[in-house]
């Protein structure tokens, strides 16, 4: 599968996907005080389109889902539990050096999330939320620096390892963001030859026009992230805050 672009009316709201997304393991902290919980839990995920295994566990209040639906349809089927629920982990259970990476989008105007994760040596996965972006068809990539000194400007070009690229194509180039006309963007999809560990400390990137003919209108740094078994704490070490009043960065579509 080639550079994730999707062809759909900008005023529609809804995910863009590019095909069928492979299968990955995504890990939940939820919210479950008995065993009703568990089960509406359960119940409702495997209702779910691409969801074929899940597994929850009250005692550590950890739910395991195994298949190829995207984050925010996953996001959703649990609010609709009334279960309060963060996302904690994503990726391959194979070992790989990093599976997960996140680019965080925080503002003043742009505000987004923008996750990798390893499907296998050849193929990661990507999925995306946006909002505060102008409507219409934007550009987007990985470029080679996290230098944001200077914002997009200052983060060089797109990222394109000398052993990368598919029939000329960049591997840090992402096609298109369809924005509605309420600013939001959502994307699920695939990038061939994307290795996640090559991508720690560089950046994405929107741009404001389709052709990239103009200035970036947003960057982030892209970091590492948790991977599947990598992020059980309930109590966030940096400002001692349960897991249920930290910020919530997971691809709900509120």
């Amino acid at each position: 599968m080639g550079t994730p672009t999707s062809m759909a009316d900008p005023s529609d709201p809804k995910e863009e996907t590019e095909g069928v997304l492979s299968e990955l393991l995504t890990e939940f902290m939820v919210d479950m005080k008995c065993d009703s919980c568990v089960s509406a839990v359960k119940n409702k995920l495997q209702t779910v389109d691409g969801v074929r295994i899940v597994d929850a566990d009250m005692t550590n209040q950890l739910v395991r889902v195994l298949g190829s639906a995207s984050l925010r349809t996953l996001t959703d089927a649990l609010d609709q539990t009334g279960r309060k629920a963060r996302l904690i982990g994503q990726g391959n259970p194979e070992d790989f050096l990093v599976s997960a990476a996140v680019a965080e989008f925080k503002g003043p105007v742009v505000h987004g999330v923008v996750r990798f994760a390893q499907v296998n040596m050849e193929l990661a996965r990507i999925e995306a939320s946006f909002s505060g972006l102008s409507p219409g068809i934007h550009r987007w990539s990985i470029n080679e620096y996290g230098d944001l000194t200077e914002g997009a400007a200052s983060t060089g070009r797109m990222f394109n390892p000398s052993n990368g690229g598919i029939s000329g194509e960049a591997v840090g180039d992402l096609g298109t963001l369809n924005v509605s006309r309420e600013g939001e963007a959502f994307f699920s999809g695939t990038k061939k030859m994307l290795r996640v560990v090559d991508l720690i400390g560089r950046s994405v990137v929107v741009y404001e026009s389709e052709d990239k003919s103009s200035s970036g209108v947003a960057a982030a740094v892209i970091a590492r992230s948790a991977g599947v078994g990598e992020n059980y704490k309930k109590i966030c070490t940096c400002d001692g805050t349960v897991i249920w009043e930290s910020r919530n960065n997971d691809f709900s579509s509120s």
